[in-house]
């Protein structure tokens, strides 16, 4: 999982800037980026195509997009197991972090398997996570059929994060600018979106903190739309094979550090558990090795949907001289074999508003100050700034009711991104906004927003929230990697699916409801004062300060957090 202490390090780095002096490794120039595009998607002839075709048939589909969420970590799990197993042609995968760790070994021994079978396996991955032993993921880009890309790199040694901010702190806006967007796609008719990257703590498989997290499997056409947003950033020349940057001896020299830090920390836990019985991660990751998500079974809903996404220009190419953005959206036309139903109609007029934005982010606040009853939204990171107010307060003032569950100080992973929400905490609670606060405590939401941790003792591991999901007006659904935050409206890129259903939308506002109620602590204003209300059936007392978060952590924040602009939380 990604520590604190990098995380700290990402949303800091500009205020260090400040503070540092220096750079010394640079970027390969004119290199060498073969064009590459996603497979014409095939209506029938694989059997991926076949599964989706007969499902389709068989429910009598008016639309021909399907989707089913995932929320519990086994069906995120399975469900990249099944398109790796899957697929016949093509893999393409883009993530923002895959950690070296036990779940992600299994996927990338399925990887390797299908690479070896004749599928043309694609991995984008953001450059800023590839230290230390994550940097072992990059291994891929070795392997015949797998072709692999790191996006806005950084120069400098991959022996840590913190070498790597040192060397490119001269150019801290480019450190501050990743490529948030998760795609896992499979020969271009079946693929998954939203909050999860890889790694053992979005699997519920970590044992100090897992993600509560929610991710989408699309069917059908508007996978074509992810699918072609994948390639444009593929091609992009901000993207930068793994060869131009690593090579094969440094990666060997890696590997061997890693093997012996992994020999010193398994002698240390044989240790500290001998005869304790606990399972350790790659025994839990070893009981999903043979349960993929059945295809076959799993209930589709087929809606009209579109997809929003943040163009890559969004983060300035290195050819830039004045290094300035492209911000630019990409907005998908609803599929509709049926005609002009309603729900397509419908969320043709949301996609036209959406698209009014520059960003994604632009986009869904375009959506919020247009809601007619009522919002119910998860952001783990949740810092608004002038629009988000604006597009809440216009929202409000037509008595639209509007809920949002966030991280606590003690869940968000992150506490220096705690700041810019609880400083503005009371504004919100004023403007008659509702709010809730993950308890980080281990926590479940049902089986849509799934449980965080996989075997663990109750107890054992810490709740994170990660998801990222909007509901509107009972009827529109928006899963992506966004937060609402400023981070992610003017920095990062983002990736999100707008899917104009009742029956996905009720599911969801259930269990973000549950969440809410039994998991969460809800803040309230009482006499000019913040209060937290204890979830329900958690026989725990009401709190006036931050619950279960120490006197230190909140001292250092009270005193350090003011520091710290909005837009670099």
């Amino acid at each position: 999982m990604p520590s604190s202490f990098q995380t700290f390090f990402r949303r800091s780095t500009a205020l260090l800037a400040l503070l540092t002096l220096g750079a010394c490794a640079q970027l390969p120039q004119n290199v060498d980026r073969p064009v590459s595009t996603a497979i014409a998607a095939p209506a029938t002839g694989t059997a991926l195509a076949d599964l989706v075709q007969q499902r389709r048939q068989a429910d009598k589909a008016r639309y021909e997009s399907g989707f089913l969420l995932l929320g519990g970590p086994q069906a995120a799990y399975g469900s990249r197991l099944a398109l790796i197993e899957g697929a016949q042609k093509t893999l393409d995968l883009q993530y923002y972090t895959i950690h070296a760790d036990a779940s992600t070994g299994r996927l990338v021994r399925g990887l390797r398997a299908a690479a070896e079978r004749g599928v043309r396996v694609r991995v984008l991955l953001d450059d800023f996570h590839t230290t230390g032993r994550d940097a072992l993921v990059l291994g891929l880009a070795f392997i015949p059929n797998i072709q692999m890309r790191l996006f806005n790199p950084l120069a400098g040694s991959r022996d840590s994060t913190f070498s790597r901010l040192l060397n490119s702190i001269d150019d801290a806006s480019r450190i501050q600018q990743r490529m948030h967007n998760k795609l896992f796609l499979a020969d271009n008719v079946l693929g998954v979106t939203g909050g999860r990257n890889l790694g053992d703590a979005y699997f519920g498989n970590a044992t100090n903190g897992n993600f509560v997290d929610v991710d989408v499997l699309a069917a059908g056409p508007i996978v074509q739309d992810l699918s072609r947003s994948f390639d444009s950033y593929w091609n992009n020349e901000r993207a930068y094979p793994v060869q131009s940057l690593v090579t094969r001896e440094e990666l060997q020299a890696m590997r061997d550090r890693a093997k012996r830090v992994d020999q010193e920390l398994a002698e240390e836990s044989t240790r500290q558990k001998e005869g304790a019985g606990a399972p350790t991660a790659e025994q839990r990751a070893r009981a999903w090795d043979e349960k993929p998500l059945d295809l076959r079974t799993a209930t589709f809903v087929w809606a009209p949907a579109v997809m929003l996404a943040d163009k890559p220009g969004k983060i300035p190419a290195d050819s830039d001289p004045g290094n300035k953005k492209a911000p630019g959206l990409v907005v998908s036309r609803p599929d509709d074999k049926a005609g002009t139903s309603r729900g397509a109609a419908s969320l043709e007029a949301a996609s036209d508003l959406a698209a009014s934005g520059d960003t994604v982010v632009e986009g869904l606040l375009q959506l919020i100050g247009q809601a007619r009853t009522d919002l119910t939204i998860i952001s783990p990171y949740f810092v608004p700034g002038k629009d988000m107010l604006q597009a809440f307060s216009t929202a409000r003032a037509r008595n639209v009711r509007i809920r949002v569950l966030t991280n606590s100080l003690a869940s968000n992973d992150a506490p220096v991104a705690h700041v810019g929400y609880a400083r503005h905490r009371e504004a919100l609670l004023k403007m008659g906004i509702e709010l809730y606060e993950l308890r980080s405590e281990q926590a479940s939401f049902g089986n849509v927003f799934g449980s965080s941790g996989g075997s663990s003792a109750p107890g054992e591991s810490r709740a994170m929230l990660h998801s990222k999901v909007l509901v509107m007006d009972g009827r529109l659904l928006v899963v992506g990697s966004m937060n609402l935050d400023l981070r992610s409206q003017l920095q990062n890129t983002e990736i999100a699916l707008l899917i104009r259903s009742n029956e996905l939308s009720r599911a969801a506002t259930e269990q973000i409801e549950r969440g809410m109620r039994e998991r969460s602590w809800h803040v309230e204003l009482v006499d000019g004062s913040l209060v937290w209300r204890a979830p329900q059936g958690s026989g725990l007392k009401d709190a006036t300060t931050e619950p279960d978060a120490g006197a230190m952590l909140r001292l250092m924040l009270k005193l350090f957090g003011p520091l710290a602009p909005d837009q670099l939380l």
